[in-house]
């Protein structure tokens, strides 16, 4: 896995996502209340819109385009329920998000 330094953690706030390009891609930071902060692609699966102006709740991220939507924690589409965000592996070392956009993280069934 080639991880790539994105930001600093201590730029993050708990309920919120953040917007970053990356090798290329566009890559969305969601960290959900009482969760994990996560990466997930950042274009909408639906017509590969930027993700960067969509609204997040802490629990739910919305495309502002055509209202698609997304649980925060995992990705899964909730409207509609068949799509899925791809998400990258994450990791923290020493204050800094360190993602890996080559590997996306396969999630199951």
């Amino acid at each position: 896995m080639a991880f790539t330094t994105l930001c600093k953690l201590a730029d993050l706030l708990e309920g919120k996502s953040a917007a970053f390009a990356l090798d290329g891609r566009e890559v969305l930071l969601l960290w959900p209340y009482d969760g994990t902060l996560k990466a997930f692609q950042g274009l909408c699966p639906h017509q590969e819109i930027s993700l960067a102006d969509a609204l997040f709740d802490g629990r739910i991220l919305m495309c502002q385009a055509h209202r698609w939507a997304f649980d925060g924690c995992n990705g899964r589409g909730i409207a509609p329920h068949f799509c899925q965000l791809a998400q990258y592996a994450l990791r923290i070392e020493d204050g800094l998000v360190l993602v890996d956009v080559a590997s996306p993280v396969s999630l199951g069934a």
